[in-house]
């Protein structure tokens, strides 16, 4: 090649070579002036937060030994005093904001797509392809006496489903009401998978599948016994799908964690959480979770009947933590904080914890609640069908 034709080629490749790779970012020239200000604003928030911070993981590390203290008092039955709980209120930071930098952001590190909360749309799409199942779906008038029905069967009053479903719903929800979906509507989203008229966890109907599938199968048992024709066929067909579900919940770990595995995680939890759609399976799993809060008070010695609003804390914090505030003392009620009963992280989402700082204020923010949403048109249709 003619020297000056290959003087060419190889000043072209090295062209090209050079345009493959992107241009490096000029960097931003930052004012020495600004710079020093925003480090010596960030020294002193990191200052004062760093003691805000050591301060709240001192208070939340005495709210976690106070509860195990507790617990372990009352396996012993052991009576609980007042030094058992903390009693003050959780610190709140009140210094500086943390200064915004001056520099460019760091390119951040790709993260995977946060999952979606599966809807309604996705329950069924699971349980139709994981299981073979579709609910046989039905009015909400007629789901609604099926549930009062079940619930009175089951010995719980008429005040006590109402009042949690005032609660759980704003009195206006059908039985396929999904949290953050009440009333449906543009540019809502489910913030969780909580359906039904007392909001039933997927993790719970997985749960509670495992732990009282045996209730569950005699039940559906009897039911069938009552049917003839078509919709037996029709339901047995449905009753051999149930069982399938059943047994594979009862053949998990009993723990809540794995339950929450399984109902979060897969599509076969979230085809199991269909069946609150269903009317024969639907009222006796919503059902049963109330009456398991029962039971759980119960067994603890508490024999006197649950409030209304007592039994919503129980089915809001769950059933150690409720039990807890429902047997405590009026004077406790005035002075033990709410943050007693949540996790550092769980506390500092609910604003109604926070709100009411103390047990007592957290029990008359659920009674304000109830009586207010137990005047809608849903909850007197509700106690009408009880």
């Amino acid at each position: 090649m003619h020297p000056a034709r290959a003087a060419l080629a190889a000043f072209t490749a090295i062209a090209l070579l050079a345009g493959s790779f992107p241009a490096r970012p000029q960097e931003t020239a930052v004012d020495p002036a600004v710079l020093a200000e925003y480090r010596a604003k960030l020294a002193e928030y990191e200052r004062v937060h760093g003691a805000y911070e050591r301060e709240a993981d001192a208070y939340w590390h005495d709210v976690t030994q106070k509860r195990r203290l507790r617990i372990a008092k009352r396996r012993h039955h052991e009576a609980i005093a007042l030094k058992d709980y903390v009693l003050t209120q959780p610190p709140v930071y009140s210094g500086p904001p943390r200064p915004v930098s001056p520099l460019p952001p760091p390119p951040k590190p790709p993260l995977p797509p946060r999952p979606e909360i599966p809807v309604e749309a996705d329950f069924l799409k699971a349980a139709r392809e994981q299981w073979g199942f579709a609910p046989k779906r039905a009015s909400d008038a007629e789901f609604r006496r099926a549930y009062a029905k079940a619930a009175r069967v089951a010995g719980l009053t008429q005040a006590q489903i109402v009042g949690v479903y005032a609660f759980e719903t704003g009195g206006r929800g059908a039985y396929n009401t999904q949290a953050g979906l009440e009333p449906p509507g543009p540019g809502k989203h489910a913030i969780s998978p909580a359906m039904g008229y007392n909001q039933l966890l997927s993790t719970n109907t997985v749960s509670l599948f495992g732990e009282n599938g045996a209730h569950f199968l005699a039940a559906l048992e009897r039911k069938r016994a009552s049917l003839t024709g078509a919709a037996r066929v029709d339901f047995e067909r449905r009753f051999a799908v149930l069982r399938r579900m059943i047994a594979y919940c009862r053949s998990l770990p009993h723990s809540w964690s794995k339950y929450d595995e399984i109902a979060k995680n897969t599509e076969k939890g979230w085809g199991i959480h269909a069946a609150v759609l269903d009317i024969d399976v639907g009222p006796l799993l919503q059902v049963q979770k109330l009456l398991n809060s029962v039971w759980f008070a119960r067994a603890k010695g508490y024999q006197k009947p649950l409030r209304a609003a007592e039994l919503e804390l129980m089915n809001l914090t769950g059933d150690g933590n409720g039990f807890d505030m429902v047997t405590m003392p009026q004077a406790f009620r005035e002075r033990v904080p709410t943050a007693n009963f949540f996790q550092q992280n769980g506390y500092e989402r609910n604003p109604v914890a926070r709100r009411t700082a103390v047990v007592a204020g957290l029990i008359a923010e659920i009674q304000s609640h109830i009586d207010r949403a137990g005047r809608s048109q849903g909850a007197r249709d509700l106690a009408e069908a009880y």
